[in-house]
């Protein structure tokens, strides 16, 4: 009898202890702790497993189009682009590349000037605007509109011309007299010298005819003591014409200045 039990529960034994065995050989491993991992289903979707770490990219072909993989991190490729308007200012995007250009072919609807695309309005330097218009951080604007002006210890005088002429009269001379001794005075300053027309004559004659106006009061100033590198020349034609008659229209003839 004692054998019987004995045996029965050596028997009971051996199953539990086989029962075990079968539950530990079944257990899968425990799964590393985030970010640790074994392989890419251990990382969030979208990450790579690499030496056991879960990353963001492995390589370039990871990464989404415009970054490059660095310490297993997709940052901003430099210089790529998708458009032109990706680029910084006056660069064209030629084969995913911010690049200088090389033709006018490479600025639709603009001109290609030493490497550098201009669009309509934008410049890189006075002489890619227009005569009336400067060039402020890369865009041509136009100077001489009546803005604010600072104050001053003194007033510059508008001077005025007879028709079709850009000579100088005597009054026109004693008023640029007065101008110069206010120039002294303001000696750290510089000036637009605009130069109108009235309205009669073509866009082109009237623009060369304000031009030879206001070069007429910069070289008589400059004769009378004043540094002509103090002068930005702007010829306006009859852009500013508001005359109808010739009594109007002699007011239309002068040139004005403006403080700097």
């Amino acid at each position: 009898m004692r054998s019987s039990r004995f045996r029965l529960a050596a028997g009971q034994a051996a199953l539990a202890l086989a029962a075990a065995l079968a539950l530990l050989a079944g257990c899968p491993d425990k799964k590393p702790k985030y970010p640790n991992c074994a392989g890419d289903k251990d990382c969030k979707p979208g990450e790579h497993c690499v030496d056991k770490k879960c990353v963001q990219c492995r390589d370039d072909d990871d990464c989404e189009k415009g970054q490059r993989c660095e310490a297993n991190a997709c940052v901003a490729a430099e210089g790529w682009c998708e458009s032109d308007a990706d680029c910084p200012n006056f660069q064209v995007c030629k084969d995913h590349q911010c690049v200088a250009c090389t033709s006018d072919a490479d600025c639709p609807g603009g001109k290609c000037t030493d490497g550098a695309c201009l669009r309509p309005g934008q410049c890189v330097k006075d002489e890619d605007c227009a005569d009336d218009e400067d060039c402020v951080d890369g865009r041509c604007q136009r100077v001489g509109l009546g803005g604010p002006q600072p104050d001053t210890t003194c007033t510059l005088e508008s001077v005025y011309f007879e028709f079709d002429s850009a000579a100088l009269s005597a009054e026109a001379r004693d008023v640029l007299a007065k101008d110069a001794d206010c120039l002294k005075q303001e000696s750290e300053r510089s000036v637009y010298v605009i130069g109108h027309t009235d309205p009669r004559g073509t866009d082109e004659y009237n623009i060369a005819l304000s031009d030879g106006r206001a070069r007429a009061v910069a070289d008589y100033l400059a004769r009378l003591g004043i540094d002509p590198a103090r002068f930005r020349i702007v010829p306006k034609g009859e852009a500013d014409a508001t005359g109808t008659d010739e009594e109007s229209w002699k007011r239309d003839r002068r040139v004005d200045f403006e403080w700097q």
